[in-house]
């Protein structure tokens, strides 16, 4: 067996040493050099103007484009990684795979890449966990390069493809490049494939590390064929011998030290603290951005509207605070807010999820304030339920927020939590593949060809039995044969950007004839957050008057009654009337343009599937969509008992409709559910009136005789 080697590259002069005695645990060294400013994506114009430049229909200024390459040499020159460019390139070219350990402020992301456009004799696909990191890396890298985004350099993410059949070097999410596989098994259109953040462990960076394992030693062993895993965290051992001992190499990055503080009692009202301490950071602080680190949506919505509030009244001397939120749902050119600069007086107040922790580098962030909260999502296999939960952070991830604060000076993080609560976290993030559903990975696999899912190249497997329910779950749907073959269902099902459920809902809403309204509603259920919670002291009223406009949604239920509001969204002409129409129903704005994104999107899939919309019935019934989504949700149903409370089907649990539900206090012969969640008891959420005759009609194969696929 090959001995693994681990090689250190990149001893860059010393400056101000930085006492951070936590962060020892995972980084075996440090080293602080000058940094440099890099504004990524500062220059960017929107994504639709991206792509009529990328396809030619935008003549542009090559000699302005040119100039601008020739301005950032100096600064790509003075990056850890570029100054050991030849020494870093001898070690990494002869390796089939090699594991690289970038630090903060390396340069990893943006110059490796370039390093090997000349020598890569076909394209070179770095994948990002988010869209946002992957269209930001593009932007800069094109910009470093001299060339225009889309043609020699491009990314591919969900909504926007802004390269082409030429492009050498594409930042792709890992979902994009996942259906690139499906498609093309042997990826026969990329000699390099880059797997930057996999320290991040998301399902569908390790799906992929499995098919690369597989595509490096057995489909194109004999070929010009390179992985990369790139992590900016230690913790690479794992992937080096999950790829058979491949070698490990160490560029050190740079970073000014980061003064850590923390609060001396547990906080109670997260909201409340962070908005106090960006206030009174900001009377404190004369210069720089602030960073806060919140644990989801609903939070940051909240604190930007008060700090907003807020500026115009606080005192004059200190800078004018303009909040920016910044998460997965919001779409591209939204989320680009966070990279423009603003005027000398004013300072940015950038309020994020954990998508800000590694990825993107925003300039000017001198303050991080961390809340030490994510909220995940976890699947209980053996009770079928997801339970949403806030969580606190690891050490890893700690440290990466608070790195976020010493890019270009020294800089302060705020950790609104104890030092003994900091002391009792866990070292790394728990990979998510062992808290998710594994339903759609298994479907994935089962596209592949792969019949022994249990013996498949895991790099972390998920149990014998989350990957058994998986395989139940999709024998319901038809996905699956009685031998677990995949079945054409299965095959179409596996093309669809939704999860294998709503999949199933789309397919069985063709053959109906109802499959424009069930899309209108499957892209609302892609979204999250539409419907938002009110404040307490509004919620009588709210539901109320949920209820009063959704006439039909009261009767039939919720997944009506997202079909009506997208209905009345669309129906306003005026811009105002429909933000005015959402934050009387406390509604999403924001929210509803995803969803018509995503309806194009779905739309477009169906019609490659040679599923129209246009043959559906012209008049919406409500029989119908239901009937459809039973077809995708069988096992996510339950019985009406005399005493008003419900038993599932599939197990007979006690189940309650959730109080934010329009069936709520209603009592239903049976009801389907899109989730079923746990607090304090089990709630059904999403909820929908249903006809008992319809399960034997829908699913006889899980209730009475299997019929022959």
């Amino acid at each position: 067996m090959r001995q693994n080697r681990k090689i250190k590259f990149g001893d860059v002069p010393a400056g101000v040493a930085s006492t951070r005695s936590e962060e020892l645990r995972h980084r075996k060294r440090e080293r602080v050099g000058r940094p440099v400013s890099v504004e990524y994506g500062s220059d960017e114009g929107s994504e639709a103007e991206n792509e009529r430049i990328a396809s030619g229909e935008r003549t542009v200024d090559m000699g302005k484009i040119r100039l601008r390459a020739r301005q950032l040499a100096s600064v790509r020159e003075s990056l850890p990684v570029y100054q050991v460019k030849d020494e870093l390139l001898a070690q990494i070219k002869p390796s089939k795979v090699c594991v690289l350990i970038g630090e903060t402020g390396s340069g990893k992301s943006t110059q490796i890449p370039q390093f090997l456009m000349d020598t890569s004799p076909k394209g070179i696909a770095v994948t990002q966990p988010r869209r946002v990191a992957a269209i930001n890396l593009a932007t800069r890298v094109a910009e470093e390069h001299g060339c225009v985004l889309g043609r020699e350099v491009g990314y591919s993410v969900r909504f926007n493809n802004v390269s082409n059949k030429r492009t050498k070097l594409k930042y792709i999410t890992d979902g994009m490049l996942l259906r690139e596989l499906m498609l093309d098994p042997m990826l026969s259109r990329y000699s390099t494939v880059i797997i930057d953040e996999a320290h991040e462990r998301t399902i569908l960076t390790d799906l992929l590390l499995g098919f690369l394992k597989d595509l490096v030693f057995n489909k194109r062993q004999n070929d010009q064929f390179q992985v990369i895993i790139m992590s900016a965290t230690l913790d690479a051992d794992k992937f080096s011998q999950f790829f058979n001992n491949a070698p490990i190499f160490f560029v050190e990055g740079r970073m000014y030290p980061v003064e850590r503080l923390y609060l001396p009692q547990p906080v109670e009202d997260i909201v409340d603290t962070v908005t106090k301490t960006v206030v009174q950071l900001n009377q404190t602080e004369p210069t720089g951005d602030i960073l806060c680190f919140l644990s989801g949506q609903e939070d940051i919505d909240k604190i930007v509207d008060m700090l907003a509030k807020l500026a115009p009244i606080l005192p004059k001397e200190a800078p004018i605070l303009v909040p920016v939120p910044l998460y997965a749902a919001l779409p591209s050119h939204v989320q680009m807010e966070v990279f423009k600069k603003l005027k000398p007086n004013q300072r940015k107040v950038i309020l994020a999820t954990n998508i800000a922790e590694t990825s993107i580098t925003v300039p000017g962030i001198r303050y991080v304030v961390d809340s030490g909260l994510r909220k995940v999502k976890v699947w209980r296999h053996q009770l079928g339920l997801s339970t949403l939960l806030i969580a606190p952070i690891s050490k890893a991830s700690a440290a990466q927020r608070a790195g976020r604060a010493g890019r270009e000076a020294p800089g302060k993080c705020y950790r609104l939590y104890r030092e003994s609560d900091y002391l009792k976290l866990s070292d790394n993030t728990e990979p998510e593949i062992l808290r998710s559903d594994v339903v759609s990975p298994v479907l994935m696999l089962k596209k592949m060809g792969v019949n022994d899912i249990l013996k498949w190249h895991w790099l972390e497997n998920p149990g014998r039995d989350s990957l058994v329910a998986a395989l139940h779950q999709l024998y319901s749907l038809n996905a699956l044969n009685d031998r677990g073959q995949i079945t054409e269902l299965g095959q179409q099902l596996v093309v669809l950007p939704v999860a294998p459920h709503l999949a199933a809902v789309l397919i069985r809403a063709s053959t109906l004839g109802c499959l424009g309204p069930v899309i209108d509603i499957v892209a609302c259920l892609s979204v999250d957050n539409l419907l938002m919670s009110p404040p307490s002291e509004r919620r009588d009223e709210v539901n109320e008057q949920r209820r009063e406009t959704c006439k039909l949604g009261s009767i039939h239920g919720d997944l009506v009654m997202l079909k009506e509001l997208f209905d009345l969204f669309n129906s306003f002409a005026d811009i105002d009337e429909k933000k005015d129409w959402c934050r009387q129903l406390c509604l999403n704005y924001k929210g509803f343009k995803d969803v018509e994104r995503v309806r194009r999107q779905i739309s477009e899939y169906m019609k490659m599937l040679k599923m129209d919309e246009a043959d559906s019935e012209t008049d919406f019934d409500a029989t119908l969509v239901l009937k459809a989504f039973v077809s995708g949700f069988i096992t996510n149903t339950a019985i009406g008992m005399p005493d008003r409370s419900y038993r599932t089907l599939a197990t007979g649990d006690l189940v309650s409709i959730h109080p934010s539900s329009l069936l709520f206090g209603q009592r239903k012969p049976a009801i389907m559910y899109i989730e079923y969640v746990y607090t304090v008891k089990g709630y059904a959420r999403a909820v929908s009136a249903i006809d008992l005759e319809w399960l034997q009609e829908v699913a006889p194969h899980l209730l009475g005789t299997r019929e022959k696929v």
